[in-house]
C-alpha cells in the first residue's frame, strides 16, 4: 500500500511497533516514544496512544533483519557446491574417460554431449522453475530441485560403471532437469533473505563457496581416478555427496518457515488494534483501491516475460555470449592444457632402438630406449612430453602369466597409435608402456590443479567484489572490461605456447568480475515481483548455448585433426568478442536512462525510484517509456 501511495504523491501517518517490541535478530529496538492522536470535535476528545516509528522500521519487518539469513546462505552454499562437484567430473577425467570407455573415433562427440543433455532440458525448465520459485516458494523448490540432481548423479555414475554412454546421458538429463533450476531457486532465497542489503555481496559469497566444489573436484577426481579406487569412485563421490545436500535443502525450508511464523508475529505486534482503527478511519477509500490493484497485479505469469524491457534482454544476449567462452572453455580445459601444455606429443626427430617392443612394464625384459635421428645418443624429453611409443604391437594372453588381469585376449596394433593405448588397462598400464601411462598420470593431475585456477580466484575474489559493486555501481562498466579481458585470454591460448598460468589467472578474473555483476543486475531490470522469472528466462537463454556449443567444440576439433589449438580457442576468442560489442551497447542504454545499471542501488526505495512501479494496473519500464 506504501509503494502504490508514494507513487500517487499521498503521505500515510507513520507507525511503528508498540512500547516493549522485543529486539530483532540485530539487536535494534523500535523507539518508544509516544504520540497522541486526536479524533472528534472541540466537545469531545478521545485519545489513543501509539509509538511514533523511526525511518527503519519497516525494513525490520523482512528476512533480511534476522541473523538466520547466514545460516540460510551456508545452507545454499552446501546444496550448490555437491551440484558443482558433480557437475564438472566429467570435464576433471577427460583423459580418463577417454582411456576407460570403450574406443570410439567419436569419443569427442560423445564426451561433449554429456554437456548437450544436460543443457537441453534447460532451455526450456528455468522458465517454469523460475515461475514456479514465484509460485510455490523458492525453499520448497530448492529441495525438489536438489532431488532431480541427485537422482541424475546416481544415474551418471551407474553409466560409467557399466561403460554405457545411453545411461550416463540419461543421469546428465536427469541431472540438468533439476541442476539449473536449482541455481534458480537459490539465486531467489539469497534475494529474498539479502533483500535491499549486501546482495551482491551474498551472491558473490555463495559462487565462491560454491566454486570450491569444482576446484575440489579438480584436484580431487584425477587423483582417485589414477588410483586403484579407478574412475567409477571418482564419479561415485560426486553422488554421495549430492545425496547429502538434500538434508541442507530440507533444513532452509524448516528455516524460512521459521522465519516468516517471526515476522508475521511481528507484523501482527505493530498493527495493534488501536492503529488498525486509527487507520481505517482516515484511509478506508484508498486502502480498498490498493487491495484492488494488489488483486489485479500480484498474480506472476510465465507471459510476464514480455514485459522485460531492453535491458535485460541484452544482458541476457551477454550472458548468452559470454559464459559461452567460460563453461565450454572449462569442459575441455584438460584436453586443451594436455595438448597445448602439460603431455606435448614425443618429438618426431626420435626413435626407439625397438619399434615393434614394449616400452616398459615386465612384458619389457631388456631395455628399449629412445634414440635421436640426428645425433644418435639418447633422446632427451622435457618434463611435459610424452615418451615413445611402439609402432606396432602383436601379444596375446597366453604370453604372461599375469593376463588374467589384461582386459582383451590379444593386442594386436600393426601401426600403434596415442588412442589405441587405454593406461586403464593393466597390459598398457603395468606391462608394455607403463612410462606412457605414469607421465600421462601425472600430467592429467598437473592439468587438473591448473585447470582450477579460474575458480580458485573466483572463489577468493567474488565476496569482496559483490561489496565492491554494492558500493560503486559499475556493472555494465565491469561486464565490458571482463569480456575484453576474456578476448585476450583466448587469443594467447589460442597463438602463444607459453605458460598457461598468466592467462588462466586472467580468465578467473574476468570470470570473477562478471559473475560479480551480471546476476546482482538482473534484479534490477525488472519488478521485484519477477524476479524469480527472470532469472528463469535469462538461464534458460544461457542454456541454449551451453547445449549448441559443445557440438560446436567437438565439431571444430575432429575438423582440426583432432586438435583443439588453435581453432577451439578461436572459438572462444569469438564468444568474447561479441561480449565486448554487447557490453558497449549495454553502457550507451544505461547512459540513456539514467545510469540504472552503473549506479548504486542500496535499497528497495532507491530501486523503486529508478522508475519500476505498479501503477493503474501497468507495468513501466524507464527503458521503454523514457518520457
Amino acid at each position: 500500500m506504501e509503494t502504490y501511495l508514494r507513487n500517487r504523491g499521498d503521505r500515510m501517518p507513520e507507525r511503528t511497533a508498540p512500547m516493549g517490541l522485543e529486539p530483532d535478530d540485530d539487536g535494534s529496538h523500535a523507539d518508544e516514544t509516544n504520540q497522541q492522536l486526536h479524533y472528534g470535535n472541540n466537545d469531545e476528545d478521545f485519545s489513543h496512544t501509539i509509538p511514533q516509528q523511526q525511518p527503519a522500521a519497516a525494513s525490520h519487518l523482512s528476512k533480511s533483519s534476522l541473523r538466520s539469513r547466514w545460516l540460510v546462505l551456508a545452507l545454499t552454499c552446501t546444496v550448490m557446491t555437491a551440484s558443482y562437484y558433480s557437475y564438472d567430473i566429467p570435464s576433471a577425467l577427460h583423459e580418463q574417460l577417454l582411456n576407460y570407455m570403450p574406443p570410439s573415433s567419436n569419443f569427442e562427440r560423445n564426451f561433449n554431449l554429456l554437456y548437450t543433455v544436460y543443457s537441453i532440458p534447460n532451455v526450456i525448465l528455468p522458465l517454469f522453475g523460475g515461475n514456479f520459485v514465484d509460485r510455490y516458494g523458492a525453499p520448497q523448490c530448492l529441495l525438489a530441485f536438489a532431488s532431480l540432481v541427485c537422482c541424475g548423479s546416481i544415474l551418471l555414475s551407474s553409466g560409467v560403471s557399466s561403460k554405457s554412454w545411453e545411461v550416463m546421458y540419461l543421469g546428465r538429463f536427469v541431472f540438468g532437469l533439476g541442476a539449473e533450476s536449482l541455481c534458480v531457486a537459490q539465486s531467489t532465497i539469497t534475494s529474498d533473505w539479502f533483500e535491499g542489503r549486501d546482495v551482491a555481496f551474498a551472491m558473490g559469497i555463495g559462487l565462491a563457496v560454491s566454486r570450491l566444489g569444482s576446484i575440489f573436484n579438480n584436484i580431487t577426481s584425477p587423483k582417485v581416478a589414477n588410483s586403484r579406487g579407478g574412475i567409477q569412485t571418482a564419479f561415485w563421490i560426486g553422488s554421495v555427496l549430492t545425496f547429502s545436500s538434500l538434508f541442507a535443502a530440507a533444513l532452509i525450508i524448516f528455516v524460512d518457515r521459521r522465519a516468516v511464523k517471526k515476522l508475521n508475529k511481528r507484523s501482527g505486534d505493530v498493527a495493534s488494534p488501536e492503529l488498525t482503527e486509527a487507520l481505517l478511519e482516515e484511509d478506508v477509500p484508498i486502502r480498498n483501491e490498493n487491495d484492488k490493484q494488489c488483486s489485479q497485479s500480484d498474480e506472476v505469469r510465465l507471459t510476464d516475460f514480455r514485459k522485460f524491457g531492453v535491458m535485460f534482454w541484452l544482458l541476457t544476449v551477454s550472458c548468452f555470449v559470454v559464459y559461452g567462452c567460460v563453461l565450454p572453455f572449462n569442459n575441455v580445459a584438460s584436453g586443451i592444457l594436455l595438448e597445448r601444455n602439460y603431455y606435448k606429443p614425443a618429438p618426431s626427430s626420435c626413435h626407439l632402438l625397438h619399434p615393434d617392443q614394449c616400452t616398459s612394464g615386465y612384458l619389457q625384459n631388456g631395455t628399449n630406449p629412445s634414440l635421436s635421428d640426428i645425433s644418435g645418443g639418447l633422446c632427451s624429453f622435457g618434463p611435459y612430453r610424452a615418451p615413445l611409443l611402439p609402432s606396432s604391437v602383436n601379444f596375446t594372453s597366453s604370453a604372461s602369466e599375469t593376463s588374467d588381469e589384461w582386459e582383451n585376449e590379444t593386442y594386436v596394433y600393426p601401426n600403434l597409435t596415442t588412442h589405441d593405448v587405454k593406461c586403464s588397462d593393466p597390459f598398457w598400464g603395468s606391462a608394455c608402456a607403463s612410462d606412457y601411462c605414469a607421465k600421462e598420470s601425472a600430467s592429467t593431475e598437473q592439468a587438473g590443479r591448473v585447470m582450477s585456477i579460474p575458480y580458485l580466484i573466483s572463489a577468493l575474489s567474488s565476496p569482496p567484489l559483490g561489496l565492491l559493486v554494492d558500493k560503486i555501481g559499475r556493472r555494465a562498466q565491469i561486464a565490458s572490461l571482463a569480456s575484453g579481458l576474456l578476448f585476450i585470454v583466448h587469443l594467447t591460448m589460442a597463438i602463444s605456447h607459453s605458460s598457461p598460468l598468466l592467462p588462466l589467472i586472467g580468465q578467473g578474473i574476468a570470470y570473477s568480475c562478471y559473475a560479480a555483476v551480471i546476476w546482482p543486475s538482473v534484479p534490477l531490470t525488472v519488478d521485484k515481483k519477477f524476479t524469480g522469472t527472470a532469472f528463469g528466462v535469462i538461464t534458460s537463454v544461457q542454456n541454449i548455448g551451453l547445449a549448441l556449443f559443445p557440438l560446436v567444440i567437438a565439431s571444430i576439433y575432429k575438423a582440426s585433426g583432432n586438435s583443439y589449438i588453435p581453432n577451439v580457442e578461436f572459438f572462444f576468442m569469438s564468444c568474447a568478442g561479441l561480449g565486448v560489442v554487447i557490453g558497449l551497447l549495454l553502457n550507451r542504454l544505461d547512459r540513456r536512462h539514467g545510469g540504472q545499471l552503473n549506479g548504486i542501488s542500496s535499497d528497495d526505495e532507491s530501486r523503486e525510484d529508478a522508475g519500476f512501479a505498479n501503477v493503474e494496473g501497468e507495468y513501466f519500464s524507464p527503458l521503454l517509456h523514457p518520457g
